[in-house]
């Protein structure tokens, strides 16, 4: 019987809800403060996951979502980033 390959789930800060880390932007705080988009997902780092939807970007930078996350100030050039990224996917 051959065993189904386990999927890694992760939350996305937007919407909160529970997604294949495949499908999810990661947005890494590496041990010396710096933040940055991962976009292989191997950054080493504490990572935040967001859908590639602008309404899950607009509810997570409403509500601060990685200033939560990384237990510091966030700024407006990350979220810039951030949105741009997910516009370049959308397309």
């Amino acid at each position: 019987m051959v065993r189904a390959k386990k999927i890694p789930l992760r939350q996305c800060l937007g919407c909160m809800e529970s997604k294949p880390k495949k499908e999810l932007i990661r947005v890494v705080k590496s041990k010396d403060g710096q933040i940055s988009i991962d976009k292989t997902g191997k950054l080493a780092g504490r990572g935040a996951y967001i859908c590639d939807d602008i309404e899950c970007f607009n509810k997570l930078k409403k509500k601060r979502g990685l200033n939560r996350a990384f237990s510091q100030e966030i700024s407006e050039k990350i979220y810039e980033q951030l949105c741009g990224e997910i516009r370049r996917d959308e397309k």
